[in-house]
C-alpha cells in the first residue's frame, strides 16, 4: 500500500456551500492558483450543473490548467456528467466525480428509490463517465449511516463499473473514529478489487471530529483525504486541510505517511480564503489561528526560552507564519515591499502588486511603523476593492454625545459621476452603514460585527468582518483601516458589492446560483 496520501481540496465546491461564502470567478481563480502553489493533488472546482456561473468557473479553472487534477461534481444523470466533462476537459488531468445517496434515511425520504435502483443508477453513471474520462470518482452519499453489507455491495458494483477512486463520505458528521475505522476495514475485507482503486474519505465536522475521523480512515487504508482550507463548508464545515496535513507531517513516526503539500503555503492560503469568503479564522484555530504559536503563561514562556520544543510541536515557519515584527516604513521602496510580500508566501501578479503598493504607501503616511500583519491586511483587502462595482472615495463622520451620529459617503460606481449620501445612526458605524445603503439602494440587516487588530500599537489597522442578511441569504465581508469606522464601512461595501455581483450573475434571482449547489457528500 502506498505511503503517499493525496489531498483533494473541495474549498471551491463544498466550501463555497457555507452560507455567505459564494465567490466570484476572479476570486475562485485566485484560490485555485493558491491551491496549486500549495501543491494539492486534486482541486474540486465546483458543481457545473448548479448554474451557468458555476460551469463557467470550473471551465475557467480547468482551462488555466494550474497543475493539479481538476475535478467537477455530478449527480448520477447524463446531463450532469456531460456538463462536468465539458467544464473540466481543458485541464491536462481532469476527473469526473459522481455521487448518489445510499443510506436508508436518504433512500426513503429523499430519493424514494429501492436499493437495486440506486446501484443501477450508480453503475450507469460511472460507465458513462468512464467513456468520457479515464479518472472517475464515485461517492455513496451518507455512507457512514448506510448498512455495511449494502455499502459493500454498492462499492463493489462501482469498482466493477470502472470507478478509479471510491470516496466514503461522513456526510452529516455522524460517525466517530473507532466506528469509521471499522467501516473501512469492513470494506477492505468484503469488497473484491478494492485494493485496485484509491480509497478516499470525506468528513464533515458536525460533532467536531472531521479531522480525527479522516485520520482514522487513513490508518485503515484510505489514501485520499477530501478537505477544505480553514475547514469551511456546510453547517459546521469540513475536515480542515491545514490540520490534517500538519497532523500527518508532525506525527510522521506514527502514521508512516506523507503528503505532497508545501506546508509553508498553508498560512497564506488560509488568509486568502478568509479574506475572500469574509469568514474570519478564530484566534484559537489550530495551525493557522493567531494564538496557535502564542505563549502567555509564565511557565510556558520560560520553557520556550530554554528550548522551543517544550511547548511547540511544530515551527511557525513550517506553516508559513513569519516571526518578523517591524518590517517596513514610509521610505521603503517597491522592491523591498515586493520581497516582503514574497517572503510572507503571497503570490501576486503585477497589477495586484501595484495596487497593494499604493495602499501600502497610503497606510505608511498614517502609521509610523508597519508590520507583517499590516501587509497581510493590505494584500487580503486590495483585491475585493478592485472588483466593484462600488468603491469608497470619501467617508466623513460627525459624532456627539448628545445627538445621533451622522455619516456622509461619496462612492464611485459604474457612472462617471460620484454618488453622495448622508444618514444618521445610533453610532458612527450605524450611520456609515445607513449612508452606504442609501447610496447603493441595497438594504441589509447586520447580524454580526467582529473587529480585531492586524498588528500591534495604538495606530494598528483594525480588520472588520461582518455578516449581514439580504433577503433570505447571509453574506460576509471584511475591510481594514487604521480607522475602525472606515474599516467597518469598507466591510459593508464589500458585502454590498457581493450582493450586487450575485444579482447581476443570477438575473435578479439571488437564489438561482445555488438551486442545485446544495448537493452534499
Amino acid at each position: 500500500m502506498s505511503d503517499r496520501v493525496r489531498i483533494f481540496d473541495t474549498t471551491l465546491r463544498d466550501g463555497e456551500q457555507a452560507p455567505g461564502c459564494s465567490m466570484t470567478l476572479r476570486e475562485k481563480l485566485r484560490i485555485a492558483k493558491a491551491l496549486a502553489e500549495l501543491k494539492v493533488d486534486i482541486i474540486e472546482a465546483g458543481f457545473p450543473a448548479a448554474s451557468p456561473g458555476d460551469f463557467d468557473a470550473v471551465k475557467a479553472i480547468a482551462d488555466e490548467d494550474f497543475g493539479p487534477v481538476i475535478c467537477g461534481l455530478a449527480r448520477c444523470n447524463p446531463a450532469d456528467i456531460e456538463k462536468v466533462h465539458a467544464a473540466v476537459k481543458g485541464a491536462a488531468r481532469h476527473r469526473i466525480h459522481v455521487f448518489v445517496a445510499t443510506s436508508a434515511i436518504h433512500r426513503e425520504h429523499k430519493l424514494r428509490m429501492a436499493k437495486e435502483e440506486i446501484i443501477k443508477s450508480a453503475v450507469g453513471a460511472i460507465k458513462m463517465a468512464r467513456e468520457l474520462c479515464g479518472d472517475v470518482e464515485f461517492s455513496p452519499e451518507d455512507a457512514s449511516r448506510t448498512e455495511l453489507s449494502y455499502l459493500a455491495e454498492v462499492v463493489s458494483a462501482a469498482i466493477e463499473a470502472g470507478a478509479t477512486t471510491v470516496n466514503i463520505p461522513d456526510t452529516v458528521g455522524y460517525t466517530v473514529p473507532a466506528e469509521f475505522d471499522e467501516l473501512f476495514r469492513y470494506l477492505k475485507a468484503h469488497v473484491v478489487g478494492i485494493d485496485d482503486v484509491t480509497l478516499s474519505v470525506h468528513c464533515h465536522d458536525d460533532l467536531g471530529m472531521a479531522v480525527a475521523n479522516s485520520l482514522s480512515a487513513v490508518r485503515a487504508g484510505a489514501r485520499q483525504i477530501e478537505c477544505t482550507i480553514n475547514g469551511i463548508g456546510e453547517r459546521a464545515g469540513n475536515c480542515s486541510l491545514e490540520e490534517v496535513v500538519m497532523a500527518i507531517k508532525t506525527r510522521a513516526e506514527f502514521f508512516g505517511l506523507e503528503t505532497g503539500i508545501d506546508s509553508t503555503r498553508l498560512y497564506p492560503a488560509s488568509r486568502l480564503v478568509s479574506s475572500i469568503t469574509g469568514m474570519q479564522v478564530p484566534r484559537n484555530k489550530a495551525i493557522v489561528g493567531e494564538n496557535a504559536f502564542a505563549h502567555e503563561a509564565g511557565i510556558h514562556q520560560h520553557g520556550m526560552l530554554q528550548h522551543r520544543s517544550t511547548y511547540e510541536i511544530m515551527r511557525p515557519e513550517d506553516v508559513g507564519l513569519s516571526r518578523s515584527s517591524l518590517v517596513l516604513g514610509k521610505h521603503s521602496g517597491r522592491h523591498a515591499f515586493r520581497d516582503r510580500v514574497k517572503e510572507l508566501g503571497f503570490v501576486l501578479d503585477e497589477f495586484e502588486i501595484n495596487r497593494a503598493f499604493q495602499e501600502f504607501k497610503k497606510l505608511a503616511d498614517k502609521k509610523k511603523d508597519l508590520y507583517d500583519g499590516d501587509l497581510e491586511a493590505i494584500i487580503m483587502n486590495v483585491d475585493s476593492a478592485s472588483v466593484g462595482p462600488w468603491s469608497l472615495q470619501k467617508l466623513e463622520v460627525q459624532t456627539s454625545s448628545d445627538r445621533p451620529a451622522r455619516a456622509t459617503v461619496v462612492l464611485l460606481g459604474t457612472d462617471p459621476e460620484p454618488v453622495t449620501a448622508s444618514a444618521t445612526g445610533d453610532g458612527p458605524v450605524a450611520a456609515a452603514f445607513a449612508a452606504l445603503e442609501q447610496a447603493t439602494q441595497v438594504e441589509i440587516t447586520l447580524k454580526s460585527f467582529d473587529l480585531h487588530s492586524a498588528s500591534i500599537g495604538e495606530d494598528a489597522q483594525g480588520e472588520v468582518a461582518i455578516t449581514v442578511q439580504h433577503g433570505a441569504d447571509l453574506y460576509r465581508g471584511n475591510g481594514a483601516s487604521v480607522d475602525i469606522v472606515e474599516a467597518g464601512a469598507r466591510a459593508c461595501l464589500d458585502v454590498i458589492n457581493r450582493i450586487v455581483r450575485r444579482r447581476e450573475r443570477s438575473g435578479d434571482d439571488p437564489d438561482s446560483t445555488e438551486k442545485f449547489s446544495r448537493a452534499s457528500i
